[in-house]
């Protein structure tokens, strides 16, 4: 399943009529709509905006980041435009990649 916020979806050509997807209102009815559907399996969210406001609604219980050796000098925010300070655990995983360091880190509460 994907979670698109509904502007980027009406802009979208060509929908899969297979594809399934839903409407809510508000990040907070996305993962619970999700959680629905994954039953006993995992629910990711992807970092940016949607990401920053999950984890703002105290819905994210841990952050994955793979670090690589590349510096860009500008972009984004990796969760949007967060206002607050989360502080996240020491890594639980870390682990060596070819070029990529993959880091696992809970988030505190």
């Amino acid at each position: 399943m994907t979670l698109v916020r509904r502007h980027v979806f009406d802009l979208t050509d060509g929908w899969d009529p297979e594809a399934p997807f839903h409407f809510v209102d508000g990040v907070e009815a996305a993962v619970a709509k999700a959680q629905e559907l994954a039953g006993d399996r995992m629910v990711e969210v992807a970092a940016g905006d949607v990401g920053g406001q999950v984890l703002a609604a105290g819905l994210i219980d841990e952050v994955r980041m793979d670090v690589v050796p590349v510096v860009f000098g500008s972009g984004k925010r990796y969760f949007g435009s967060v206002h607050a300070q989360y502080m996240l655990e020491d890594p639980e995983v870390v682990m060596q990649g070819n070029r990529v360091l993959h880091l696992r880190y809970r988030v505190r509460r």
